[in-house]
């Protein structure tokens, strides 16, 4: 196997500024007690392709509704490849809880983004059997698939990336 990428936690500055943004009910204290409990993604079998990544703290998803969380992960990796996340799969069985963009992409230049490259998960609880989500901390919520991805002859993207989310799309067109 080629080790291509490593996992790191966000700045506490960074974690507290966007936790704040998803969660502003809740007290510097208690987001910082989220931050050191903070577990890397890991693998949890030797032949596992997914990096489970896990709650940082326990989660409600009622039927139909979202949550916003704060990963406090980023991860640096070999220019050639890309995280690619996804729900677990025993979660969509079971609760179709699926994140809201579908599938997660992690670009490698978005370790370099001006929010450090903090990953968050929206998850969505599509059920159509009218069940509860509940994450208890430390439970795996969704996996990070690397993968390598090529590009084509005649490429000459050369801009930089600031921004988070969304941010290669404004470059489109120039």
């Amino acid at each position: 196997m080629n080790r291509i990428a490593k996992f790191e936690k966000v700045s506490e500055e960074q974690f507290i500024k966007d936790w704040k943004n998803a969660f502003p009910e809740c007290s510097d204290e208690e987001i910082m007690d989220i931050y050191w409990d903070i577990r890397l993604p890991q693998r949890a079998t030797k032949g596992s392709a997914g990096y489970d990544f896990y709650a940082p703290c326990d989660f409600e998803i009622k039927p139909g509704q979202q949550v916003l969380i704060p990963t406090g992960i980023r991860v640096r990796m070999e220019e050639s490849y890309v995280l690619m996340l996804f729900p677990r799969s025993g979660l969509g069985f079971k609760y179709r809880l699926q994140l809201n963009n579908t599938t997660g992409i992690i670009d490698s230049d978005y370790y370099h983004a001006d929010n450090e490259g903090h990953m968050f998960c929206k998850l969505l609880n599509d059920t159509r059997e009218n069940k509860t989500v509940e994450l208890k901390k430390g439970t795996g919520m969704v996996q990070g698939i690397f993968v390598p991805f090529g590009i084509t002859e005649d490429d000459s993207a050369d801009a930089v990336r600031t921004g988070g989310f969304g941010s290669t799309t404004e470059k489109e067109g120039k």
